[in-house]
């Protein structure tokens, strides 16, 4: 299941469990809808893959008799930082930035 990491990778806001803000690639790194559209140009740094909205998980269980929702699966609370500078993020996206995701 996704942790659902609290803040986006680069600029470090808060994206808590309901944010339709947060963006997450195949390898649930997280980050913002500003940075993905903005300086990232939707491509994961650490991946080169492309983001997806990250899925929102209910707040209480929805089912009877299940242990479903952020009351049985709480959010992540440990902060992750991108690893990557400035520089070395630019020159990734701007090499690969023409080709669509589907295609990386």
């Amino acid at each position: 299941m996704l942790q659902i990491r609290p803040n986006c990778e680069w600029c470090n806001c808060d994206l808590p469990a309901d944010s339709a803000d947060a963006r997450i690639c195949s390898y649930e790194c997280t980050y913002c809808a500003a940075c993905v559209d903005g300086f990232l140009q939707n491509i994961c740094p650490t991946c080169g893959g492309g983001f997806q909205t990250r899925p929102i998980r209910p707040k209480t269980a929805l089912r009877d008799g299940k242990a479903l929702g952020l009351g049985f699966n709480p959010a992540s609370k440990t902060r992750i930082h991108s690893p990557f500078s400035k520089e070395d993020v630019e020159s990734h996206v701007a090499r690969i930035k023409s080709i669509s995701p589907q295609d990386r």
